[in-house]
């Protein structure tokens, strides 16, 4: 059984019919269920099927936050080995949002920066959520300084609902160094790829999401600011946030075809979290994908994201 969406509730009630014929049938109770639980599941992939048809951005949304959505740290343990983390800004302290360090990817050596969530409450709680502090973007900006010493390919993984707001962090120059992270990532010699794996959150996101090659999962959402957060400033009432969602444009296919993104990495029917070895393994051949349509040719990975970005609105 899964953590079901508000919207999932069809599917839900189906699944937990098959559930609890299953039980009967384990139980070793006088009667053939089998015929009517192959009948149910195909009714459940069939309504399933249609909701993941045509979701709405809000919806969308809700799929990009689902709690069992891959995270960052499992596509660093499925994709990469040797991974090395770093620790700590050389300034203030560890922020451990922020997943940095160096690994092997097919072999050659890369970076790695990205933000993870959390599966749990205490691994939540540890990770802050996924939102950042200065320290976590500083210490991403040190990974990426070295990358471009030794020459190091850099993949980031955004998946953050947006930079943390509290107190200390604007104390301790949360936008300066939000700043400092994205202008770090446009001036890179090196060749850097992104991928949205969830929600792409403002500022937070942006940090480390200024590549080469922007890539989005099918689900995922990318915007300057949360639905509610956009609500409540336009409407004064955060419960708007479904039409907020459908106006920003926050939505893998709407900002393909804003060429804000570069490509878009298919989910299987229900979301990453129904098949996430699949998802993990997809993510994968795109990135592998993009660096080598990069490394064709003697590019000016610099230049390259410099016109990417400016001419992002010239032809709306």
């Amino acid at each position: 059984m899964y953590n079901y969406l508000d919207f999932e509730k069809p599917v839900a009630d189906l699944e937990g019919q098959i559930l609890e014929l299953k039980k009967l049938a384990d139980n070793g109770e006088a009667v053939d269920v089998a015929d009517e639980i192959a009948r149910l599941e195909k009714r459940s992939k069939d309504a399933l099927s249609d909701l993941y048809r045509s979701l709405t951005p809000w919806q969308k949304a809700q799929v990009a936050r689902h709690p069992d959505r891959p995270h960052c740290l499992d596509y660093v343990r499925a994709l990469f080995t040797d991974f090395t983390p770093l620790a700590g800004d050389r300034a203030f302290g560890e922020d451990e949002a922020v997943v940095a360090g160096f690994a092997r990817f097919k072999g050659e050596s890369v970076a790695i920066v990205g933000q993870e969530k959390g599966n749990d409450t205490q691994s939540r709680l540890k990770h802050n959520f996924g939102m950042a502090r200065p320290e976590g973007y500083r210490k991403a900006v040190r990974v990426m300084e070295l990358a471009e010493r030794f020459g190091i390919p850099l993949i980031s993984l955004v998946d953050t609902a947006g930079a943390y707001p509290g107190i200390g962090a604007e104390e301790r120059g949360q936008a300066e160094a939000i700043a400092r992270s994205t202008s770090k990532c446009l001036s890179l010699t090196v060749p850097n790829v992104a991928v949205i794996i969830g929600e792409g959150g403002s500022g937070g996101a942006i940090a480390i999401a200024t590549a080469n090659l922007v890539y989005m999962l099918e689900h995922s959402i990318y915007s300057v600011i949360s639905p509610e957060g956009a609500a409540s400033i336009l409407w004064r009432d955060a419960a708007r946030a479904r039409d907020a969602a459908t106006n920003m444009k926050i939505t893998a296919q709407d900002l393909m075809g804003l060429k804000i993104i570069d490509g878009i990495i298919a989910e299987p029917i229900g979301g990453a979290h129904r098949a996430r070895e699949a998802v993990v393994r997809a993510t994968g051949e795109q990135i592998e994908k993009g660096f080598s349509e990069l490394a064709t040719g003697n590019m000016d990975y610099r230049e390259h994201r410099r016109e990417k970005f400016l001419a992002i609105g010239r032809t709306l």
